[in-house]
């Protein structure tokens, strides 16, 4: 660098996939970095229903930000909240008051769940986005078991044995085949009073099928796979409304303890400040290599971004995009803005999507294979330990996965926050307007 350039303050707002893969790529580069993330973590997301599930823990699919950038001198990691971006002033301003300054600035905040503005839903059908609301969701399952295990009569401990999980994306497909055999084969057997006809496991889709996103073989296998389970699959059935301890969709409802929201995402509120062009799930339009139209220095990649492929389709919210994107801008952002000549648009290397449905069971595609079954939940297992973040995650995982494999035993059955139990679980008189679906 010639003596007396000003060095480059490069802003990273999230430490997810993306913000985590551009701040790697700037290794070694005469730029300072900071990210700003509202947690002190980086979380694996893709795992995070297995700690609703009482399968991992939280320290599992976690490793704290500063850790992980520990020994890069270069990066200063913030705890903090972004509310607003002067991208006129080139300054963000935090919900304590403070002010950063930019030069370049990246924005993956990951997004968050869309209750298509039924905001008020969250309360009785929370999101699994946060390792607060799946160590929530594990409180409610088990305190649910719990409750059951005291009711003699069935009709009224039916609703603390019935699980409803909207949405049948790749998440609401794992959640569901997880609860159906930690309720059906690994908790069951350490109650008394439970058995395993009154345990009832819906996943509901507004849809025609479930696994849209797969070619529709895998999705009808992946149907399949949980119907084994014990779970029924409704399909063509949108939620009309969720009140405390009831769902009600498109005809009947379902009185239940347990409900999980695991339908769609949309971009998060920090976006909606930025004068841009957004899609209707308010993703940022943006140009092939990742900035923003109309507006110097700023790039939008990740979950929040909306970018087409060679065939005109937006880019899936995958794990795989957004370190792909982080990739390309880190090592776009390390090399000094005089020194571009040419500027490659960034290509997405589709590797395949993945799902798994239970214990042995999967479905995957990739490269135009298709596999199902024990070969597709293998490879599903050996991708997902590969992502996580050091060595420590990755053999604590694969050593929790190999004895639940051969023990059928969860090793994280622990309910620790009882003061609002009273709210988790609900008055056992069912409604005479529910309507059972078999």
């Amino acid at each position: 660098m010639e003596p007396g350039k000003k060095i480059r303050k490069v802003i990273v707002i999230g430490g997810g996939f993306a913000g985590l893969a551009t701040v790697n790529a700037m290794k070694g580069a005469n730029v300072d970095i900071t990210v700003i993330d509202k947690s002190n973590h980086h979380l694996f997301q893709p795992l995070l229903y297995q700690v609703a599930t009482a399968a991992l823990s939280p320290g599992d699919i976690a490793a704290p930000i500063r850790a992980i950038f520990g020994k890069n001198k270069k990066t200063r990691v913030i705890l903090g909240e972004v509310n607003k971006i002067d991208t006129e002033a080139k300054k963000l301003h935090l919900v304590n008051e403070s002010e950063i300054a930019f030069d370049q600035l990246v924005i993956a905040p990951g997004a968050q769940y869309n209750y298509f503005g039924n905001e008020h839903w969250k309360t009785h059908a929370p999101s699994l986005k946060t390792i607060s609301d799946a160590l929530k969701i594990r409180e409610r399952i088990l305190l649910s078991l719990e409750q059951a295990e005291q009711i003699e009569d069935e009709v009224k401990r039916r609703p603390y044995l019935t699980y409803v999980i909207i949405g049948g994306g790749p998440t609401g497909v794992e959640t569901a085949g997880a609860i159906a055999e930690i309720a059906g084969i690994s908790m069951r057997r350490n109650y008394r009073n439970i058995q395993e006809k009154d345990i009832k496991i819906y996943l509901v889709e507004a849809a025609p099928a479930i696994l849209n996103g797969f070619s529709v073989p895998l999705g009808e296998k992946g149907q399949k796979m949980l119907e084994k389970l014990g779970v029924k699959v409704l399909l063509n059935s949108p939620v009309s409304r969720i009140e405390k301890d009831e769902v009600f969709l498109k005809v009947g409802s379902i009185k239940t303890a347990n409900i999980i929201w695991a339908a769609g995402i949309k971009a998060p509120a920090l976006l909606k400040d930025l004068k841009a062009e957004k899609d209707n799930l308010g993703r940022i339009f943006v140009k092939q290599d990742l900035s923003v139209p109309g507006i110097p220095d700023v790039y939008v990649l990740g979950d929040s971004a909306h970018f087409k492929d060679e065939t005109g389709k937006p880019l899936p919210a995958l794990a795989s995009v957004a370190k792909q994107q982080g990739n390309y801008l880190g090592k776009l952002l390390a090399t000094d803005p005089s020194e571009i000549k040419t500027q490659k648009p960034f290509r997405y290397l589709d590797k395949g999507s993945m799902a798994t449905v239970g214990r042995a069971k999967a479905v995957a595609q990739f490269k135009g294979i298709k596999a199902s079954g024990f070969f597709a939940w293998v490879l599903w297992c050996t991708v997902h330990i590969m992502l996580l973040v050091g060595f420590r995650n990755r053999w604590r995982v694969f050593s929790e996965w190999i004895w639940n494999y051969f023990t059928f035993k969860r090793g994280v059955q622990l309910i620790t926050d009882r003061t609002n139990c009273h709210n988790c679980v609900p008055n056992p008189v069912v409604k005479s307007r529910q309507i059972t679906h078999n």
